[in-house]
């Protein structure tokens, strides 16, 4: 149900956006990936139109809707990913590992996720495909009869690298699926749990530390992300039940699938996704905000960084990986 070939998403047709960003302001870089280190070499060009011609320049532009292939390719030098053209869901969402001093995954190409996925409830975006480019930045969007779809994304090693944003005129939410890759996994971070109800600085400040649901991988000791929610509640997955451990002794139920997630984002609400260091700091929420939202607050390393264990205890891993069919 959740798991489809690769192969298949990669038809002939697809349209390729070859990009290394830095990204566009809702998409905010804080602590570590504010760093210009982390998006060293970026750029894009967009290639592999219908009508053969290359567009590689900043600024603002339209891909016409007859000139799209039934899939986006994203391109760059340390971000990939596929869109689905009448959707805007995202298909193996991957970092490359090229060599960066802020690389988080060991330089091993790696798949993060396989698929993201919105629910539109027969709603399908049939206009113009709008495109702006500015430096290393890139913001995706597209509309149709009662719908509008917004990717904004980075080509960075780590950071607030991506974000998904869906506006309904029904003002309804819009249910979204995220699977992982092969190989990453979601956790309970214990040592969230172990420092839970504690009380730390934060800027000028504090904030109380809250459990944290991360996702890692077996493969690199700085590989870490999460889900970064704007308006969204996350779906309880009834058939995933996991009892934590906590600091006080007992347990905690957690109800979330080892490599599935599903949220249910208010219409102007978004799913961003933030990786390495920036996933395991002590931070506030997103504030509710459905225009002109920024994908976090920025925190320019004030925050304090409590990180995970690796390898990742089996404890602490959420089961099963999916949902019973």
């Amino acid at each position: 149900m959740y798991q489809v070939s690769r192969a298949l998403r990669r038809a002939s047709g697809a349209l390729i956006v070859s990009v290394g960003l830095a990204l566009a302001p809702p998409v905010a870089v804080p602590s570590q990936a504010a760093s210009s280190a982390g998006c060293e070499g970026g750029g894009f060009v967009i290639n592999g139109l219908n009508d053969r011609s290359t567009i590689g320049i900043d600024g603002r532009f339209t891909i016409t809707a007859d000139n799209l292939g039934p899939s986006v390719l994203v391109d760059g030098k340390y971000v990939e990913f596929t869109v689905v053209s009448e959707t805007f869901g995202v298909e193996d969402w991957t970092l490359t590992g090229e060599p960066n001093p802020l690389d988080i995954t060991g330089n091993r190409r790696t798949v993060v996720f396989d698929s993201k996925t919105p629910d539109h409830r027969g709603l399908v975006l049939t206009g113009d495909v709008t495109v702006e480019r500015k430096g290393t930045d890139i913001i995706l969007v597209r509309q149709g009869p009662g719908l509008t779809m917004t990717i904004q994304a980075k080509d960075c090693a780590n950071g607030g690298i991506f974000q998904m944003e869906v506006e309904r005129n029904d003002a309804t939410a819009t249910r979204f699926t995220h699977v992982l890759g092969d190989g990453v996994f979601y956790f309970d971070n214990p040592n969230f749990r172990a420092r839970e109800g504690d009380v730390v600085p934060f800027k000028d400040t504090t904030v109380t530390v809250a459990a944290r649901i991360n996702f890692a991988n077996d493969s690199s000791g700085a590989f870490v992300g999460r889900d970064s929610p704007q308006v969204a509640t996350r779906v309880q997955e009834l058939g995933c039940v996991n009892h934590i451990a906590t600091r006080t002794g007992g347990t905690a139920t957690v109800s979330h699938c080892g490599a599935v997630s599903r949220w249910d984002v208010a219409s102007g609400g978004r799913m961003g996704q933030v990786m390495g260091e920036d996933a395991v700091e002590v931070a506030p929420p997103a504030t509710t905000c459905t225009q002109r939202c920024q994908a976090r607050d920025r925190v320019r390393g004030e925050a304090i960084v409590l990180g995970f264990p690796f390898p990742v205890p089996l404890e602490s891993r959420l089961q099963p990986p999916f949902p019973a069919q």
